[in-house]
């Protein structure tokens, strides 16, 4: 576990330009928004779990779920099994999952890296994690911003809990959003769609 650290704040790099989570200029905030210009996941570059650099263009010609994951939330168990379950069915096919810890919700993702690498190999998770993030709000991670824009929710187009899954197709684009209580397993039937 030592090698993993935590970098703050949390940058995302789009168009190759970097950019700050939280907007500390006016120019910050223009460079904030330029996830409207996205076409794709591909135009953005996160963190992972070890705060290295990750392109989401590594993950070109993948379907790909993009979920908010939190350790002590109710659904933890069985989405994190599930998700497991998937990740080793559908890797062959070209599934990758990206787990991103939020700390938005009722306070249930409160470690640092470490202590969420620890949980996550104790439930075998072998998909990417990336740095914790913000959903939702103003400093929510731009990568988010972009997927909330593509597949809107139920009345609004926040966030409304742990274990949002977003499912992408192989050209990077968002193409469903399901909330937390459709349980990943219940994602087959539209996974299928997109391999």
């Amino acid at each position: 576990m030592g090698l993993f650290r935590r970098v703050l704040p949390t940058s995302v790099y789009i168009s190759s330009t970097v950019f700050q989570s939280k907007s500390l200029s006016n120019s910050a905030t223009k460079m904030s928004e330029d996830w409207k210009n996205a076409t794709s996941v591909y135009d953005f570059t996160v963190k992972n779990i070890k705060g290295e650099d990750v392109s989401l263009e590594k993950y070109k010609g993948f379907v790909l779920i993009i979920v908010n994951v939190a350790s002590k939330c109710g659904y933890t168990s069985k989405h994190y099994k599930e998700l497991v379950e998937l990740d080793e069915k559908y890797r062959e096919k070209g599934l990758r999952i990206l787990g991103f810890p939020c700390n938005q919700f009722g306070g249930q993702e409160p470690g640092d890296s470490d202590s969420i690498c620890s949980f996550a190999e104790k439930k075998n998770v072998k998909f990417d994690m990336f740095e914790k993030v913000n959903v939702n709000g103003d400093d929510a991670h731009p990568l988010w911003k972009y997927l909330k824009s593509k597949q809107g929710g139920l009345l609004i187009d926040s966030i409304k809990w742990n274990f949002t899954k977003f499912i992408v197709d192989k050209n990077g684009i968002p193409v469903e959003r399901h909330a937390a209580n459709v349980s990943p397993l219940g994602l087959e039937k539209s996974l299928e769609k997109y391999f």
